[in-house]
């Protein structure tokens, strides 16, 4: 199991080469983690609007031109860890080493309309509302959904992404062939204190909900290693699994009547700032609202093509 975790770390600490996710372009034709051709992916997208003549320097958390922003920087493909700035990666703050994934895209194009520096901090998930809070964390672009407890707690810029809700299982296990929540039985888990575990998990009539996982690598390690027979998480994360696992699927029944019941918040991904700042809300708003649903996606196909792969 040891063996198993370390290798699940590694895979989604390591990154292909490529060229600058800021720009438009292509993603790598050839993904070196698995020596095998990897989709290529166009990304056509609004060029980011200059607005450096703004004044900032009274928003709360940038007078100093710095936008500091938490992540986990293991929820691939919205954020992971990688050893080399290629693709665009940033630093993380403290360490050698240097984030990249949709979130860091976000980030980068919001620090780029404005010309503020980018700053990284990686966390763990259960310290980012507190972090925003104290007023730690400028910003945290970490996958987060916009659900009302969470909106009780922090103010939400965005929606910078809108994720269906989906399952995963192993390909040709019974799970697999469900079409719907109510023909899925068996072990299941999700991320701890995320609305797949809160909120759809127990929608599933025969689920036997195991212990929640730490963090999404561990949550996909629970699949991986059969402790338990699917998982439910975002399509972003689902599309990062198959990616990564070609012994996994996706179990998407968005399409029909027989599917998790959500609202709007649990389905929009926003960047969580704290509580008033409405300045630094107005500012970011600006940039993500330049973008629509389809530049989303496409921004999210090229983070799942560059991402970490499985070794």
């Amino acid at each position: 199991m040891l063996a198993l975790t370390l290798a699940l770390v590694m895979a989604l600490g390591l990154c292909a080469c490529g060229g600058d996710t800021t720009d438009n372009g292509d993603a790598p034709a050839e993904n070196p983690e698995t020596n095998s051709p990897a989709e290529t992916v166009t990304l056509d997208l609004p060029p980011v609007e200059d607005l450096t003549g703004t004044d900032t320097s009274a928003i709360a958390g940038v007078e100093d031109g710095v936008l500091t922003v938490a992540m986990e920087c293991t929820y691939a493909p919205y954020n992971w860890t990688q050893m080399d700035d290629s693709n665009g990666a940033v630093p993380i703050k403290g360490s050698s080493e240097y984030a990249n994934g949709y979130d860091v895209m976000i980030a980068k194009r919001i620090c780029e309309a404005y010309g503020w520096e980018l700053e990284i901090v990686r966390t763990d998930w259960n310290s980012l509302v507190p972090g925003i809070q104290s007023g730690l964390y400028d910003a945290v672009i970490a996958g987060q959904s916009m659900t009302e407890d969470r909106m009780e707690q922090v103010d939400f810029a965005g929606p910078y992404y809108y994720a269906s809700i989906v399952c995963v299982a192993k390909d040709g296990s019974p799970q697999a062939s469900a079409k719907g929540i109510s023909e899925l039985t068996g072990t299941a888990t999700a991320q701890i204190e995320t609305i797949w575990y809160d909120t759809c998990l127990p929608q599933i009539k025969g689920a036997e909900i195991q212990t929640a996982a730490e963090t999404a690598p561990a949550m996909l390690m629970a699949l991986e290693t059969g402790a338990v027979e699917f998982i439910c998480t975002d399509i972003p994360t689902a599309k990062g699994a198959v990616a990564a696992y070609d012994d996994m699927v996706i179990l998407d029944f968005t399409d029909t009547e027989d599917n998790f019941q959500v609202d709007e918040g649990d389905i929009n991904i926003g960047i969580s700032l704290k509580k008033g700042n409405t300045e630094l809300k107005d500012a970011i708003n600006k940039v993500v609202s330049a973008l629509n649903k389809d530049n989303f996606d496409n921004l999210m196909d090229y983070a799942v093509s560059i991402q970490p792969l499985n070794q």
